[in-house]
């Protein structure tokens, strides 16, 4: 039986661990998000393992989200966040964080470059180049609009054709008539390029179960096909949106896939990416 996995969520430290697994200040977080309240979470709801994508709120501290893989082996796989910054840790952080802390993913989020620096700089091309030589997924987080990323991520994609890259959040695109749609439509042209349909509250302009989003699946699944879409939550967001368990039904409740397609985006593809990961 093919596992539910949720390839997009985070977890961070509650206030009582704070002192162990310190959040980056002026990030302190407002929301439960400990990875037992996820795990409560996932029993209602069904299911089996997550990608976990390292929080702002800890930022650079990979600690908790460390702490918490080896907590509960078998359940998750963890994407570290790439440090771009001046003097920051870059390719080297990376592979320490894959060799030494398990990490299995890296997300890069555009806003944490230096002012004016583009995801294609001497950093960025260095982190990409070593995701694919390491084996790593590189998740692209595109939160204020796909538009503004798209050349960088079609020139590395272009540099280095053995990176995997993940689109969290259907790229941020609201709607299928906008020229960011178009261009994650077209990103379907590289191999190496996967799409999660995940956190539907931040693309749909309605409340659960998001029926505004059925033609942005249905086009996706043209595009890309089953196997290279994942679903994802956004844990613990979601959770004050429709609720985790609701979130977890959002594809059946669409009813746009069925049979093994569905099989494939609620758990098959993530799984395929991360042999062994989950048991």
């Amino acid at each position: 039986m093919v596992k539910r996995l949720d390839s997009h969520l985070h977890v961070w430290a509650p206030p009582e661990q704070a002192e162990e697994f310190p959040y980056f200040p002026g990030q302190e977080p407002t929301l439960k998000g400990s990875a037992e309240f996820l795990l409560e979470c996932f029993k209602d709801a069904g299911v089996d393992g997550a990608l976990i994508v390292q929080p702002i709120n800890h930022k650079f501290d990979h600690s908790y989200v460390s702490h918490v893989i080896k907590t509960y082996p078998g359940r998750f796989v963890g994407a570290c966040l790439a440090d771009p910054t001046e003097g920051g840790g870059g390719a080297a952080e990376l592979e320490r964080l894959v060799k030494e802390e398990g990490f299995r993913a890296v997300r890069f989020n555009p806003y944490l470059w230096p002012n004016g620096a583009a995801m294609t700089d001497e950093a960025g091309r260095a982190m990409f180049a070593k995701a694919g030589e390491l084996g790593v997924p590189v998740g692209f987080m595109c939160f204020k609009g796909l538009g503004l990323h798209i050349s960088d991520i079609e020139a590395l994609c272009v540099e280095c054709p053995a990176t995997t890259v993940l689109m969290d959040h259907f790229g941020f695109c609201k709607g299928t008539d906008g020229e960011d749609w178009k261009q994650l439509i077209a990103l379907a042209r590289f191999p190496q390029v996967y799409v999660k349909l995940s956190a539907f509250f931040r693309v749909s302009g309605e409340a659960f179960p998001y029926r505004d989003t059925a033609a942005q699946v249905k086009q996706l699944v043209e595009a890309y096909g089953a196997k290279r879409l994942m679903w994802g939550s956004d844990f613990p967001f979601v959770v004050e949106e429709c609720g985790y368990t609701n979130a977890a039904k959002t594809l059946e409740e669409l009813d746009v896939l069925s049979g093994e397609d569905l099989e494939w985006v609620m758990g098959g593809t993530l799984a395929s990416l991360f042999p062994s990961a989950w048991h």
